[in-house]
């Protein structure tokens, strides 16, 4: 039996790591991917993570990974069989998940967002769909019956943000950090207010559009959760979206583990 359980998802721009002792989430850390990394690398990394809230590789007994970095994949794999006790489960094929996948090909879903969709349906108990503010905006629509439906993938805010400075020679980037505050209304006095307007208002109003298409295609209500970096600076502006769940990824993770062990 499990006591201490590292669940790690790892992204294309950020990486969510965190321990569970038993149910409870005791601390999780967020750090730039770096696709190069090696497993020792990795290994020094995350024990100095742990290490902050005051446990040790030593006391991690399982390890479960779910990655959309091929590279990094077996690097991590190699970590935890180097350097943790226990077994190292890999999110992919033949993983039981408890959730039917309803894809054309089912090998095309990535790891993060069935992890997700695995959350939320546990979180819900019916119709439900997770909006993923990653580096891209991902929806993954789940049926009352526990199928993964599919769902929607558009461009991310920030590399959206990070495309129009770069080809706009005098709009200046904006940051969408804390704290970014509400636009002071729609049309903008500033460029940079004229910015924020749109990146704000912009994706609210893309996701809300979104998940009222979603709903009439089901054809049955659903709830909706959020998750991911930009999640809390975007939703509060929505009117289709019941809530934010930064952990969501992680507590699916620990869910997948418990249904394969």
């Amino acid at each position: 039996m499990v006591s201490m359980l590292l669940a790690v998802d790892v992204g294309n721009t950020q990486s969510h790591v965190g321990v569970f002792d038993d149910h409870e989430l005791v601390a999780h850390w967020r750090f730039a991917t770096a696709a190069d990394e090696t497993a020792d690398e990795l290994a020094v990394r995350v024990s100095a993570l742990v290490a902050l809230g005051g446990l040790t590789l030593g006391q991690i007994d399982g390890s479960i990974i779910s990655s959309v970095v091929p590279q990094l994949t077996p690097e991590y794999a190699g970590m935890c069989e180097r350097y943790l006790d226990g077994g190292c489960l890999i999110v992919g094929p033949g993983v039981k998940t408890g959730m039917a996948i309803r894809l054309d090909n089912p090998l095309e879903l990535g790891a993060d967002r069935l992890v997700n969709a695995v959350a939320a349906y546990e979180r819900f108990g019916g119709p439900c769909a997770v909006v993923d503010f990653g580096t891209a905006i991902t929806f993954d629509v789940v049926s009352g019956e526990a199928e993964y439906l599919g769902g929607v993938i558009g461009p991310g805010v920030e590399i959206s943000m990070e495309a129009l400075a770069a080809r706009a020679a005098k709009l200046p980037p904006v940051e969408l950090g804390e704290p970014l505050g509400e636009p002071g209304g729609v049309i903008g006095k500033t460029t940079h207010a004229s910015l924020q307007s749109g990146i704000v208002y912009g994706f609210a109003g893309a996701i809300d559009a979104i998940a009222r298409r979603v709903l009439r295609e089901l054809g049955d209500d659903a709830d909706f959760v959020a998750t991911g970096g930009h999640a809390s600076a975007i939703i509060p502006f929505c009117e289709m979206i019941d809530d934010v769940d930064d952990l969501l990824t992680l507590r699916g993770l620990r869910l997948i583990w418990e249904r394969n062990t």
